[in-house]
């Protein structure tokens, strides 16, 4: 793929999209693509992350740490994988490993907090979009509660 392909897939990975376009521009040069033979493993539950990961071509099966972290999920093309690594220190709540021959791009925290500090309009939009994400997601909790209130009531 040319820069021009990477920055238009970049575009359509919703967390960066909000980014635009020349913030993606620097992300596409900087970002390093890695190649995964079906059954690799990208990372390991519990590991240091230090980026992220965008599924470009393939898929991963991410395999949770423990059974109480929920079941396993196949994720595909764009998707990214690690997104609160790109902003902070944590750890890999997966085991993450490729179902078939996959292409990721990997997304160093350093490469990403520069671009952030480079394009402050970017920083903003996507710090809107992820409180958006975060009031759904709140919103989406307090209905779960709701109902799982009910039912014991009954």
């Amino acid at each position: 793929m040319g820069l021009e392909d990477d920055i238009a897939f970049f575009e359509r990975v919703p967390p960066l999209a909000a980014l635009g376009k020349q913030a993606l521009r620097i992300l596409a040069i900087g970002a390093e693509t890695r190649h995964l033979q079906s059954g690799a493993v990208l990372f390991y539950a519990g590991e240091l992350a230090d980026g992220g990961y965008v599924i470009q071509e393939g898929s991963l099966l991410l395999e949770p740490g423990t059974l109480s972290e929920g079941k396993e999920i196949t994720v595909g093309p764009g998707t990214l994988i690690g997104e609160l690594a790109l902003l902070t220190n944590t750890v890999c709540q997966a085991t993450a490993i490729a179902k078939e021959p996959t292409v990721v791009v990997r997304i160093s925290r350093n490469l990403f907090r520069k671009i952030l500090e480079g394009y402050p309009g970017a920083a903003e939009t996507m710090r809107e979009s992820m409180i958006e994400r975060l009031q759904s997601w709140s919103r989406e909790l307090a209905g779960v509660k709701r109902a799982l209130e009910a039912r014991d009531k009954t």
